[in-house]
């Protein structure tokens, strides 16, 4: 880890070791603008910070709820901030929609997947 003025930052390979993310998965959020890297060194390579993790952490997590990456974008910056203005609490609510509806459908695809475990248990057993 390379220290820079006043916070600790990362090359992309740490930042993809520790997330368990690709570098062309970090390249292409970075060059869409959803994680911009927080600088770059001399010779051009991109810095990341603690902050950028957490961010690309909550990427991680909603990109299987079916987000688009503009969408990925507006939540994970209504995440960052402190307080939502009226705007902001509507658009919260809908993407709070989105994920317990895609939540619903992940435990429904779970239920499914334990009943033919069980029935696949049973054919063994039998």
């Amino acid at each position: 880890m390379r220290t820079d003025s006043h916070a600790q930052t990362m090359h992309i390979g740490e930042l993809a070791d520790r997330t368990g993310m690709s570098l062309r998965t970090i390249r292409h959020y970075g060059d869409v603008g959803l994680l911009p890297a927080s600088g770059r060194t001399e010779g051009g390579f991109r810095l990341f910070s603690e902050a950028d993790q957490q961010r690309l952490m909550r990427i991680k997590y909603l990109k299987p709820l079916g987000f688009s990456l503009e969408e990925l974008t507006e939540v994970v910056a209504l995440l960052e901030l402190d307080s939502l203005d009226a705007e902001q609490r509507e658009r919260a609510q809908a993407s709070l929609d989105h994920v317990v509806r895609e939540r619903e459908k992940l435990a429904a695809y779970l239920k499914q997947a334990d009943l033919l475990a069980e029935q696949l248990r049973h054919q063994l057993n039998s």
